[in-house]
């Protein structure tokens, strides 16, 4: 019998986040995660080519699309209930190391070790730092996607996510934060004059 680990893994994309809160647009896991990893892998860019510190891109792009897996079985638990006390806390963490090595038991034993850090994210503290504050971005991003959709609901969660983002004191995301995300704020006409009508012409002339 052929391994279902990947077949798992396709079905991130079942599983929505926020699911708390009245959506403009749903956003499932497996998006976030590849939000969450284009992210790492420019912090991590940024850290090693402009701040001068050693870091592996590839390696936090790898972890943060494989930080979420374990939701894959457990579920997206909302944050309010995820953080409510430090038993919570515990308890979800020995269910998120049991859902990893579910998920890693289902590979073939020959390359499971190859897995195993991604699925446990096992890295030093540094590139960890990188994939929490992907993680993070990746959130406030679409906080601020909500809010520009006319969806007060992510007013707050908006201001939170930027307040615990400042407070991670990483140069890196400081950076990230001035040179990008003002970007996230324009329309597509003010993002690349004279592209958005193209893309209705486009849909215009598409076969019918």
């Amino acid at each position: 019998m052929g391994s279902s680990f990947f077949a798992f893994i396709s079905r991130m994309k079942h599983i929505r986040r926020w699911g708390l809160m009245r959506n403009s647009c749903f956003e499932n896991v497996q998006e976030h995660s590849h939000m969450a990893a284009v992210t790492a892998h420019a912090l991590a860019v940024i850290r090693r080519d402009v701040y001068g510190i050693p870091c592996d891109p590839n390696e936090a792009a790898v972890l943060a699309l494989y930080h979420d897996a374990p939701e894959i079985l457990t579920g997206d638990l909302p944050t309010p209930v995820k953080y409510h006390d430090r038993h919570i806390i515990s308890a979800y963490r020995q269910v998120e190391k049991t859902a990893s090595e579910k998920l890693t038991d289902m590979l073939p034993a020959e390359i499971r070790e190859a897995y195993r850090p991604l699925l446990f994210q096992n890295a030093n503290e540094e590139t960890l730092a990188v994939v929490r504050a992907a993680d993070k971005l990746s959130a406030y991003i679409k906080c601020i996607e909500e809010r520009k959709a006319g969806n007060s609901e992510f007013i707050s969660a908006e201001k939170q996510t930027l307040e615990k983002l400042k407070a991670m004191k990483m140069p890196e995301v400081e950076y990230f934060l001035d040179k990008f995300i003002p970007a996230f704020e324009l329309t597509l006409d003010e993002l690349e004059p004279g592209t958005a009508h193209l893309q209705t012409a486009k849909g215009r002339n598409k076969p019918r």
